[in-house]
């Protein structure tokens, strides 16, 4: 009897802790938000980018232009391009900003656009920022420049201040902005997958590259993007960095040395170079698809306090999956389908439709617990005759690094309905990205861009690059082909007895909602 006293006193205190520290935080929030702010209104003198805009929405009247970035090295090229000739604004939106190499060189970039008067609104996720805080506000001391912490910790520094933090706020330090985005003078957008760092640009030594996906976007489209950006910036979950540590500024000096620096690395000159060339031709702008069948979507932010259901980005995405009638293609690096999402694609798969799925292998993952959660839906979709291919962690390829790193990783997130319309963003098939995190994209339909996605994906299943599943008497089977000749392996390929255990551990646990 005693001993039930003391457990329910303890979890009593705990509900009690909990409740009074999510009022202070809540309290401090109201406090510490920031002054309302939007976009720009494209008025004045033209810009770079109204030039060369402009005249484009003209011979396409309510239509959006998407172009394809599906290279590493392009990706880069197009962001540093955008800031590079901004003449107005930037406004920029991140899961996370790495303090690397290509971190270094983007932020040199927005510190240049800075210094020429355009307005810099950067916002970036809260759980990744932690050990960045002198980096930001040194940036955030620009009078041009701004940034924003999404569901940040009042716990800066890590240990037991932070840790009780989340234990006491856990329902709410769980969901993170996952947004990726990059606007510039309202003219131009970047929406998809790719965060800001070297695994993402073909920059990583030591760690796997990323192979990812992003759609350069001009028109409608733009402006629903800055729509999305202005409804985070001005929300009760975003608060600016100077009132969450208490200090207006940091050491803008000494960051603008340390990045100029990194330029003048010989690790740099090959992004700086794709920049000017970036610069001169325009590549991208040239390779636009124009459809008026294009929408940037996305979670509100509400839902980091779990409401707004309604509103939700799946009730956007679902639509496009069950539309199909001859085909889905679903890239997903996280790939953790649940029951609802099984019966989805089996029900798809008995309606005739071929359904493929593309994720990460054991030895390519880079969060194997994520893996330990799907193993356990492998055998029901291929029992429907549902395709699986599991991306090798590396391959015969030769634009995966500069600087050696050979290792492959798959982040993005794509689907594929009938060649004809998909999505690219964020959003991965995950309870995580349904329910918990705030993710954007865009769903698009036209058909020449969607073949675009679906030959880089086509080229990401090869049995060079992938492993194709089968089941063969209730036994999975991983084939591909290593120097031209077919093989067959009956075990998880390449993984480490540590991540062999991690994942069979996980999948024991009731823990998949989290993932």
């Amino acid at each position: 009897m005693t001993l039930l006293v003391i457990v329910i006193a303890a979890v009593g205190t705990l509900v009690l802790a909990s409740v009074v520290a999510v009022y202070a935080y809540g309290r401090f929030a109201k406090r510490a938000r920031g002054a309302p702010s939007h976009a720009l209104p494209k008025d004045g003198p033209p810009t770079r980018f109204d030039a060369l805009v402009e005249p484009l929405l003209a011979r396409h009247p309510g239509e959006s232009g998407l172009a394809l970035c599906s290279g590493n090295l392009q990706a880069f090229a197009v962001r540093a391009y955008a800031a590079r000739y901004a003449e107005r604004s930037l406004d920029l939106q991140y899961y996370y900003w790495r303090d690397d190499l290509t971190g270094r060189l983007l932020a040199r970039e927005i510190l240049a656009a800075a210094d020429r008067g355009v307005r810099v609104r950067m916002m970036l996720d809260d759980i990744n920022s932690r050990g960045n805080d002198k980096h930001n506000l040194a940036l955030d001391s620009h009078p041009n420049i701004e940034i924003r912490l999404f569901n940040p910790s009042w716990a800066r520094a890590f240990g037991l201040q932070r840790g009780l933090e989340l234990l006491l706020r856990a329902v709410r330090t769980t969901r993170r902005m996952h947004n990726k985005a990059w606007i510039a003078d309202g003219r131009l957008a970047i929406v998809g997958g790719r965060n800001v760092g070297d695994a993402y640009f073909d920059a990583a030594e030591e760690e796997a590259n990323f192979r990812d996906m992003d759609l350069l976007l001009v028109g409608p489209a733009v402006e629903q993007a800055e729509l999305v950006f202005d409804l985070f910036w001005n929300s009760e979950a975003v608060l600016p960095i100077r009132k969450i540590l208490g200090r207006r500024r940091g050491n803008l000096p000494a960051l603008r040395q340390r990045i100029e620096h990194t330029a003048t690395t010989g690790r740099a000159a090959p992004y700086v170079q794709r920049v000017t060339e970036e610069s001169r031709q325009e590549t991208s702008l040239g390779q636009l698809r124009w459809t008026s069948e294009a929408n940037v979507v996305s979670d509100p932010p509400e839902k980091a306090m779990g409401i707004g259901e309604d509103g939700w980005l799946i009730t956007s995405i679902e639509p496009l999956l069950k539309s199909a009638t001859s085909a889905l293609t679903i890239v997903s690096p996280y790939f953790i389908p649940g029951d609802s999402g099984t019966r989805l694609l089996k029900t798809l798969a008995e309606k005739g439709v071929d359904v493929s799925v593309l994720t990460n292998s054991l030895a390519a993952t880079d969060v194997a617990a994520v893996h330990g959660a799907y193993v356990r839906y492998r055998k029901l979709l291929l029992a429907e005759g549902i395709e699986i291919f599991e991306l090798k962690p590396d391959d015969d390829r030769t634009d995966m690094s500069l600087f050696g790193s050979k290792g492959a990783s798959l982040h993005t997130k794509a689907f594929v309905a009938d060649n004809a319309a998909g999505f690219v963003g964020s959003f991965n098939f995950d309870p995580r990205s349904a329910s918990l995190n705030t993710e954007m994209g865009v769903l698009f339909r036209h058909e020449e861009l969607a073949r675009e996605v679906e030959a880089v994906i086509a080229a990401q299943t090869s049995p060079h690059a992938s492993y194709k599943l089968d089941l063969v008497d209730g036994k999975l089977h991983w084939n591909d082909t290593v120097a031209g000749a077919p093989r067959q392996l009956t075990h998880e390929p390449n993984a480490s007895l540590r991540r062999r255990f991690i994942a069979r551990l996980i999948s024991y646990l009731p823990i998949e909602s989290q993932l």
